[in-house]
């Protein structure tokens, strides 16, 4: 009996190969490979010439750093990315950049089917269409095609340390900045909404993130557990969601939060069906960096338990892994018992090739160095510039409206500009700033502090003096016009932002004491989120919201000094104190500082 079995099992098994090869035509002849024929025809051609180990290959996102020619042709995988501060070389060149990307895609292109990598970076500073082109054109001349960008996060608690990464508590603003992703990836053809779409060389695949409710989490903390009934969902956190279905976004990645005590990483209801069917999302579902592992407490601690947890729950890609050798064996096992089905592997993969086939990426898969004098180019620069400027907000121009200390005048004897985050280009960039933290100095970037932008703008004959952090004694004895008193936070991404007290570290609080005591100032802060300010607001003759302006700090002096009005207006409430929080526009006990939608205008006013 046992033989028997056997032999039938055989004849089975060759049976199926004769099958199989006599439906398959020559790789050379394939038509995946023509550009003529119909997406879905050449999706379905080149998956039905896949083995598992290659459908497996594209599911995973490796770290530059692991992805090797060697891990490349031997585990045929499907994407690379920089982690935050992953580079090539320290100070890296857009040719640097181009090379190694390059070198990712040639053995990937090696191949035995030849399927292109796309690559991934984070891009996180930015807003609306035109800074979307730009990213673009700075990214691709990288070499680099894809970005985790926009975050379309409704940040609901400003003690969360990735508030900066997200628009506003209002989602309402979240979904107008969704038009960033037509900026990022290109204006969809006619009829082409819903589905994944990236037009050409100049532009980039984007990624909205993360899905869902990652900024609602309780205290704020980040990863941490988002309590919500189903309409606070729907209503607040996932209508961007379907904004950037609409317009065509490439990817969307899952969040590190958990939902009513279920991880994102594992919520088949949300993510399948929700994102998949409800919204008929066809792109790329990735998992956060190494979220996988964090789907169990402590992290890793039941990696094949979490890696069919994501799979099945809809996740298609994942990005990193803690040993890629334990991934693909997971995997290759839970589809060979049939734990997870291969239906759902070839979705994933379905999915994957849906978005490289629209990027172009089989017909023109290696970059090269044309883009490379947009990286940094006078054109971006004042689009940022003019970024800055329309951002500000002005939250306190003098006692009264008859007595503005705004604009500052140019002409005056002496000026003081003081504090910790004036002459700083770390501290205005802030993280995700070419490292994952950012850095505290000026050796980060190129750029203009606002230091620098103030002696630029203000009357020839005008005394600027610089102390970082005066004392009364200076201050009393030099008898300035005015000064500008620049401070704020100091860099921080992720948790490593979570805050419980919103503060202004020392000795910002003292240097606002100092010198606001004594003579007319302005206080610019500079911050990824509103910050305890009420106990100095009485002390202090005016006060501005900069946010993080990063490299241009022109753009701040611009409008300080009357060449351009104030027009921003606050996307998030200020908060007097953080017991009140969490507290958003329309709640029951709001009683902000400053309200959602404030901020006080100005007029150009260049005789000054």
């Amino acid at each position: 009996m046992c033989t028997l079995s056997y032999f039938l099992h055989t004849l089975g098994l060759l049976m199926l190969c004769l099958s199989v090869a006599a439906n398959k035509e020559p790789l050379s002849n394939a038509r995946y490979k023509n550009p003529k024929e119909p997406l879905e025809v050449r999706i379905k051609n080149l998956m039905s010439h896949m083995t598992l180990e290659e459908k497996l290959g594209q599911m995973v996102q490796v770290e530059r750093v692991n992805a090797t020619t060697k891990v490349v042709r031997n585990y045929f995988i499907g994407s690379a990315f920089s982690g935050g501060g992953s580079v090539p070389t320290p100070n890296a060149t857009p040719e640097a950049w181009v090379n190694m990307v390059n070198k990712i895609q040639k053995a990937a292109l090696s191949t035995r089917l030849g399927i292109p990598i796309i690559y991934g970076i984070d891009a996180l500073h930015g807003h609306n269409n035109a800074i979307g082109e730009a990213t673009a054109l700075e990214v691709r001349a990288t070499g680099i095609q894809y970005v985790f960008a926009p975050c379309i996060a409704v940040c609901r608690d400003p003690r969360w340390g990735r508030c900066y990464e997200s628009y506003s508590e209002d989602h309402k603003i979240v979904q107008k900045m969704t038009e960033i992703i037509p900026g990022l990836q290109g204006d969809l053809p006619r009829g082409h909404k819903g589905v994944p779409y990236v037009a050409g060389k100049t532009k980039v695949a984007a990624c909205a993130k993360h899905f869902v409710g990652d900024g609602g989490t309780l205290r704020g903390m980040n990863a941490n557990d988002t309590v919500i009934n189903s309409n606070g969902l729907l209503n607040i956190h996932m209508p961007a969601y379907y904004d950037a279905v609409n317009k065509g976004v490439a990817t969307v990645m899952v969040s590190y939060s958990s939902l009513n005590g279920l991880k994102m990483h594992a919520n088949k209801k949300l993510i399948t069906g929700f994102l998949k069917k409800k919204l008929k999302f066809k792109g790329i579902v990735i998992s956060d960096f190494l979220g996988v592992d964090w789907i169990t407490t402590p992290i890793h601690a039941n990696y094949s338990h979490s890696v069919y947890a994501a799979i099945t729950a809809g996740i298609d890609m994942i990005m990193g892994s803690s040993n890629l050798t334990e991934l693909i064996d997971d995997l290759t096992s839970q589809v060979k018992r049939k734990h997870i089905p291969m239906s759902r592997i070839n979705d994933a993969v379905e999915r994957i090739l849906r978005v490289k086939f629209t990027m172009g990426l089989f017909e023109d898969p290696m970059a090269d160095h044309s883009l490379a004098n947009k990286l940094g180019c006078k054109e971006h620069r004042e689009l940022a510039r003019e970024a800055v400027r329309k951002s500000l907000v002005l939250l306190k121009n003098g006692e009264n409206a008859d007595e503005p200390l705004l604009p500052l005048p140019k002409k005056a004897k002496k000026i003081l500009v003081a504090g910790t985050h004036a002459d700083n280009l770390g501290y205005q960039c802030g993280g995700w700033t070419i490292t994952w933290q950012g850095l505290n100095t000026n050796n980060l970037t190129i750029g203009t502090t606002i230091l620098t932008a103030v002696k630029n703008t203000v009357d020839p004959k005008t005394q600027v003096f610089y102390n970082e952090n005066p004392d009364t004694t200076f201050v009393n004895s030099s008898r300035f016009d005015y000064a500008i008193v620049v401070i704020g936070e100091t860099p921080y991404a992720e948790g490593y932002g979570d805050s419980t007290n919103l503060t202004i570290a020392e000795p910002g609080q003292s240097i606002m004491e100092n010198v606001c005591g004594l003579v007319k100032c302005v206080v610019v802060v500079i911050s990824g989120r509103p910050v305890m300010m009420q106990p100095y607001v009485s002390e202090i003759d005016a006060l501005v919201a900069a946010w993080l302006p990063g490299t241009e700090g022109q753009g701040v002096a611009d409008v300080l000094f009357g060449d351009y009005g104030f027009t921003g207006k606050l996307a998030r409430t200020w908060f007097r104190t953080v017991d009140q929080l969490p507290m958003n526009v329309g709640d029951p006990h709001y009683d902000p500082l400053y309200p959602f939608g404030f901020g006080l205008t100005t007029k150009p006013n260049k005789q000054l």
